[in-house]
């Protein structure tokens, strides 16, 4: 199932668009730009190399992350990357 991310802790109203989420057998993959982004399997977040491509792919990482309560993951990638 694919469906857009919404905007529930990010300022704008929507992301029109542009961040899609899909859930297929137990993984939820982030797309941004139709690019592959992150991916939560089991309470466990990847990240692609493209996450950091621009601020707007970061917006949509960030709010992928708060919406699957995955943040303090998302913190201890970023240190590493």
């Amino acid at each position: 199932m694919i469906s857009e991310l919404q905007a529930r802790y990010d300022a704008r109203k929507s992301f029109y668009g542009k961040a899609q989420v899909e859930t297929l057998n137990g993984k939820v993959n982030l797309y941004s730009y139709n690019t592959l982004v992150a991916t939560v399997c089991d309470g466990v977040l990847s990240l692609t190399c493209d996450w950091n491509y621009s601020l707007t792919t970061r917006r949509h990482v960030n709010e992928f992350v708060k919406q699957m309560g995955v943040e303090e993951q998302f913190t201890d990638i970023k240190k590493r990357w």
